[in-house]
C-alpha cells in the first residue's frame, strides 16, 4: 500500500496532539508500545469517520511518541467511505459513527476470513447543533422545533415556536439556512436518528447516513459543515463538538430542562442504551436511547467505532493494529482524545469488555 498519499490525510492538528498526548494519564501500562511491551514498527492506513479526526490525531501522535518507527495514516472521508474501503480491503483499519448493517456485516465477514470482524466503541462525543445568528448568544430548542427547522417547516429565526422557547432572546426576522452533510455520514445518521426518535411527528424520515431532504446548503465532511455555518449568516447545522470552535451551540430540551452539549452529558447516554445482540463475538454495537429524560443527559450523542479483523496476512500489520488499538482504549489514549477532541473517555467497564477483542488480533 502506498502510504505517501495516505499520510497527507493526517490532520494539521497533529502537532497539537503531540502536546496533549504527553499530558495523558500515566496510570495505564497498556497500548503505548507493542503488545509485548516493546516498540512496534511498520505502516498501516485507515479511513472513516471525520468526527474522529481530532481524536485520531491525538492517538496517532501519542502512539508514535513511543513507537517512532510506526507510521499510521487516517483519511477522514466519512463513515460510509470508511466502511466501504475497509470491506473492500483497501485499508487496514477504519472508523465509523454507525455500526455496519446486515448486508455490510456479511461482506466484511468475507474480508476478515479466516478471522472475525471487530467493531468496538472508542469515542463518545456530543453532536452539537452550531448556529450563526447575530445577536443570539444563547439558544434553546426542543426536539420538535429542531425537527421542524431541519425539515424546512420553520424558515424564519423569529418564528413563534423558536420565540416561545427563547423568550429573552432578540430573534431577527431572518431566513434560516440549514447546513447538512453532502457525503454519506455517520454523524448525519446519528442526528437523523435523534430527530426520528425524539420528534417522530415532525421528522417522518427514517434515520439515514445520506441527508434525506432537498434544499438547504450541503457541505462535505465535518469541517465543511463548520466552515459553511461560520461563513454564512442565519445558518444552523450539526457537527461533532470537537470542531465547533467559537460558534454558538443549541441547548437541547430534555425533560423540562435544556442541556448544553458536553462530554459529561454525552456519556450519560450509555446508561440508557443497550448493546445490539447477536451480531458477533467481537462486535460491540449499541442502540442509543435518545428519548430518555434522565437529568443532565445530552441526547444527540455519537458513539464512534473502530473496525478491524482478528486476523491479518501480515504479522507486522497485525502487531501494529493490535498495539495501536490497545493504545486507543487505554487510559492514556482516552485521555489524549479527551484533551484534543473534548470527547468523553469510554467507561472503564466498557474498556474491560472490549479488551479481549483487541487482544484477539493476530496473523492468519
Amino acid at each position: 500500500m502506498n502510504l505517501k498519499k495516505w499520510l497527507i490525510a493526517i490532520p494539521l492538528t497533529l502537532a497539537l496532539a503531540l502536546g496533549v498526548a504527553a499530558c495523558g494519564s500515566s496510570d495505564s501500562d497498556s497500548g503505548s508500545s507493542g503488545s509485548s511491551g516493546d516498540a512496534v514498527s511498520g505502516e498501516i492506513a485507515g479511513a472513516g469517520a471525520s468526527s474522529q479526526e481530532a481524536a485520531m490525531a491525538a492517538w496517532v501522535a501519542g502512539f508514535q511518541e513511543n513507537n517512532p518507527d510506526a507510521n499510521i495514516a487516517y483519511d477522514p472521508v466519512g463513515s460510509g467511505g470508511g466502511r466501504e474501503q475497509f470491506i473492500a480491503g483497501g485499508t487496514d483499519f477504519g472508523g465509523t459513527d454507525t455500526p455496519m448493517d446486515e448486508t455490510e456485516l456479511a461482506d466484511v465477514a468475507k474480508r476478515c476470513k479466516p478471522g472475525e470482524y471487530i467493531e468496538i466503541p472508542v469515542y463518545i462525543s456530543p453532536i452539537a447543533v452550531p448556529y450563526n445568528v447575530e445577536g443570539v448568544d444563547d439558544l434553546n430548542l426542543s426536539a420538535s422545533t429542531l425537527a421542524r427547522i431541519f425539515a424546512g417547516d420553520i424558515t424564519k429565526w423569529n418564528d413563534q415556536a423558536i420565540a416561545a422557547e427563547n423568550p429573552d432572546a432578540s430573534l431577527p426576522d431572518q431566513d434560516i439556512v440549514v447546513v447538512h452533510r453532502s457525503d454519506e455520514s455517520g454523524t448525519t445518521e446519528n442526528f437523523t436518528d435523534y430527530l426520528h426518535q425524539a420528534a417522530p411527528k415532525d421528522w417522518t424520515d427514517e434515520p439515514d447516513g445520506v441527508w434525506p431532504l432537498q434544499g438547504g446548503e450541503a457541505a462535505n465532511g465535518t469541517s465543511g459543515v463548520i466552515s459553511a455555518v461560520k461563513s454564512g449568516s442565519g445558518t444552523i447545522g450539526y457537527a461533532d463538538l470537537s470542531q465547533v470552535g467559537d460558534l454558538g451551540t443549541v441547548n437541547v430540551k430534555v425533560g423540562s430542562d435544556f442541556v448544553a452539549p458536553s462530554p459529561e452529558a454525552a456519556v450519560k447516554i450509555f446508561d440508557e442504551s443497550k448493546r445490539i445482540g447477536g451480531e458477533g463475538k467481537y462486535i460491540f454495537a449499541y442502540e442509543l436511547n435518545r428519548t430518555s429524560t434522565a437529568q443532565g443527559l445530552y441526547p444527540i450523542s455519537l458513539v464512534s467505532y473502530e473496525m478491524a479483523c482478528t486476523t491479518y496476512d501480515s504479522a507486522d500489520t497485525a502487531k501494529l493494529v493490535k498495539a495501536f488499538y490497545s493504545y486507543i482504549i487505554s487510559d492514556e489514549g482516552q485521555q489524549a482524545a479527551a484533551s484534543n477532541a473534548g470527547s468523553a473517555p469510554i467507561p472503564a467497564s466498557l474498556s474491560k469488555q472490549i479488551t479481549p477483542a483487541v487482544e484477539a488480533i493476530q496473523t492468519s
